[in-house]
């Protein structure tokens, strides 16, 4: 059963304008209109301080809350426009979602997490059972299908979760910290599938405080108060920029190459080559490399 049709080709398949999310008494402001545009097939690695707004912003696009202002459009169509009901199916079609600490059903196997999850989008029972083992094949874990989470290893745990995710065959991966409960063995096993994802056309947000995970993606965008303030992509996908700025404005990190990034517009995805300055003021006490724009 299909709820919603498949996005266009041509259609973002993220496009948030304006949100605001407000928070308890006395206020919090989680969200202070934050913009992003994610395109079909990127992987954007989503980066900021705690209380910046990163999960939340998650949450309002995946349809687990609503937003007090702003708009959200998945896959083409407007979330705020719908009622509940129809909020769930939309997101049953297009969402796949991966937490920090897997929320697997204990007493399930591996196999029937996965199943579950078929089942749910709408596959009839022989279709689920393949679906799933298709995945667990693909991710690795066929010979761990008849286990139960408890008897998994936490890289293990999550690649089951990232499969139960992948089952509604989803537009959009949705990731909150998804290596923040793993030791380095288990976050490198995750990242290797993200891009492994990727690479097969996948679109992918994830949410991530590490640097070095970030570095996995093909964007990444820093969050600030609530506030989308930056976002960048290497050119040679080796190294990211973090979204920090000069009084400026100008995207400052000491990681890329000398070459220069491509610096995105989160807005509007419009993306603008850098270049390192040259002029006698530039001069960076922490031994960061400057750059400005060279046109698009």
């Amino acid at each position: 059963m299909v709820d919603h049709p498949p996005p266009d080709p041509g259609v973002p398949h993220l496009v948030v304008r304006g949100l605001r999310k407000t928070y308890g008494a006395p206020p919090v402001r989680a969200l202070r209109g934050a913009d992003l545009t994610v395109r079909a097939g990127e992987f954007v690695a989503l980066m900021g301080p705690s209380g910046s707004g990163k999960s939340t912003l998650l949450h309002l696009v995946a349809g687990l809350d609503r937003a007090d202002e702003g708009t959200v459009a998945l896959a083409g169509v407007r979330t705020e426009e719908l009622n509940s009901t129809k909020l769930a199916r939309l997101r049953r079609r297009h969402v796949g979602l991966v937490f920090q600490f897997f929320h697997l059903i204990e007493h399930l196997s591996a196999l029937e997490n996965v199943a579950l999850a078929a089942l749910i989008a709408g596959c009839r029972p022989t279709e689920a059972t393949a679906r799933a083992r298709d995945l667990l094949d693909t991710l690795g874990l066929l010979d761990r299908a008849a286990e139960r989470p408890g008897a998994l290893s936490g890289g293990q745990r999550q690649r089951v979760a990232i499969a139960r995710a992948l089952a509604n065959q989803p537009t959009l991966l949705l990731a909150d910290e998804p290596t923040g409960a793993l030791d380095s063995a288990g976050a490198a096993e995750v990242l290797d599938l993200f891009r492994r994802l990727h690479a097969a056309g996948q679109t992918i947000l994830m949410v991530t405080h590490n640097r070095e995970v970030a570095a996995g993606a093909e964007r990444v965008v820093r969050m600030r108060d609530g506030c989308v303030v930056d976002s960048v992509v290497d050119s040679g996908k080796d190294s990211v920029v973090d979204g920090e700025s000069d009084d400026a404005g100008e995207p400052v990190d000491p990681l890329v190459a000398p070459s220069g990034p491509l610096w995105v517009d989160a807005l509007t995805g419009r993306r603008t080559r850098l270049r390192p300055r040259t002029d006698a003021g530039d001069a960076d006490p922490g031994g960061a490399q400057r750059y400005v724009g060279s046109g698009p």
